[in-house]
């Protein structure tokens, strides 16, 4: 049997495992669908993750329809693309409340949009699970109805900070993009586990968003009496294959590190060689043939529904967070807001592709390993999977430290 055949089976004793442990409902709610929201930036800078993401969030809905729905009713998912855009992050939460009547959501990448969008369900009283945004301070700011299907921002720059340490050197460069949560997050974090290893950021360094030349930044670089060991670079998906590509032809050719911003198709085909020896955090690497079976089943179904391999963890993510979704409905019994708040708060355990979810203790962030991407001969390659010895606090983060010359 072929793994797309496996999946569907996996998936159908999953979601008719829990239906035969629920009671019957009545006639007059069966066939009526279960109607969730679904925010993407489709268009606009984060299209790159939200579209994997959008597209794994419509692969799980449709295959847990084909194994029998959600209470025994049909899911659907209301896609709407807010552009990238925070106005019209805000309209489309309020478009899918108000028009399509949705019961809980899901969605995007980034920590930005999820500010925009989260605070709008939670006035609602509706449940949102953020795909892919990564601040752990999100559930704190937005309220008790935000959970996160990823780790935290905190999580994945410890790891990063301890594999440089280790495996690179004790003295860093850091340069952070200024113009995002996400981005100014993961410096800080980054920062404060590479400082209590010991470690000594020979230059700390900025940009503004939507930068495209790093000159300013690389001349600053080059003028360092002692250079670093490698450069971290705290980064969105559009910058890190410009900068990747000029660093290398300033001969630059040490380690470049980074989050999950850099987990981009456009960091190979803007990078190209340049690419290489490039690190970076993720979720999990969506290898068909030596990934986690979990991995290689969702490789081969997305696969077969949209002719070519996930581009990327965050198509993962978006699957994820709609079955999350739909196994607290299960476990809820019911469409009832509160009811699937309380399921989800009381999820152990959950078997997702990307790392299983638990939230303990009132937590809404789930404790995962992160997985380090190499980029050898312009192909990601696993370097490894990780737990960090030490994670900083999810704490108000001051702005980053910079250099009176950093742009």
């Amino acid at each position: 049997m072929n793994t797309v055949a496996v999946k569907r089976l996996f998936a159908a004793a999953f979601v008719l495992g829990i239906l035969l442990s629920l009671p019957v409902l009545s006639l007059a709610q069966e066939g009526d669908p279960i109607v969730i929201g679904g925010g993407f930036g489709l268009t606009g800078g984060m299209a790159s993750l939200d579209v994997p993401a959008s597209n794994g969030a419509l692969l799980a809905v449709q295959e847990i329809n084909a194994a029998g729905g959600v209470l025994g009713r049909p899911l659907e998912i209301v896609v709407l693309d807010s552009q990238t855009e925070p106005d019209t992050t805000a309209q489309i939460a309020r478009q899918m409340i108000e028009e399509n009547q949705i019961v809980a959501s899901v969605g995007f990448t980034d920590s930005d949009s999820a500010l925009a969008f989260g605070p709008i369900m939670q006035e609602a009283g509706l449940p949102f699970i953020t795909a892919g945004a990564t601040s752990p301070k999100l559930p704190d700011q937005i309220g008790d109805m935000m959970f996160m299907a990823p780790f935290g921002d905190n999580t994945q720059a410890a790891v990063a900070a301890e594999y440089a340490f280790e495996n690179f050197g004790p003295n860093g460069y850091l340069l952070t993009n200024l113009g995002s949560e996400y981005t100014r997050l993961l410096a800080d974090f980054f920062k404060i586990r590479f400082e209590e290893l010991g470690g000594t950021l020979v230059l700390e360094d900025t940009f503004e968003l939507a930068t495209s030349d790093f000159t300013p930044q690389i001349t600053r670089l080059s003028a360092l009496g002692t250079q670093p060991d490698f450069y971290f670079i705290s980064s969105l998906p559009e910058d890190i294959g410009p900068f990747a590509r000029q660093m290398r032809d300033a001969g630059f050719d040490g380690p470049i590190v980074s989050g999950d911003g850099a987990d981009t198709p456009l960091l190979i085909e803007v990078g190209q060689e340049a690419a290489n020896d490039v690190y970076f955090t993720t979720h999990a690497l969506m290898d068909g043939e030596n990934g986690t079976e979990a991995v290689q089943a969702f490789v081969a179904a997305y696969t077969e529904e949209y002719g070519h391999a996930p581009e990327n963890a965050f198509a993962a993510l978006g699957y994820d967070a709609v079955y999350l979704l739909a196994d607290a409905i299960e476990r809820a019994g019911s469409t009832d807001a509160v009811a699937i708040q309380t399921a989800l708060n009381e999820t152990e355990n959950f078997a997702a592709v990307t790392g299983s979810i638990t939230f303990t203790g009132g937590s809404r962030v789930p404790q995962k390993a992160v997985t380090i991407i190499q980029v050898v001969d312009q192909q990601l390659t696993l370097a490894g999977e990780f737990v960090p010895e030490s994670v900083p606090a999810a704490e108000p983060a001051e702005e980053p430290a910079a250099t009176e010359a950093a742009a």
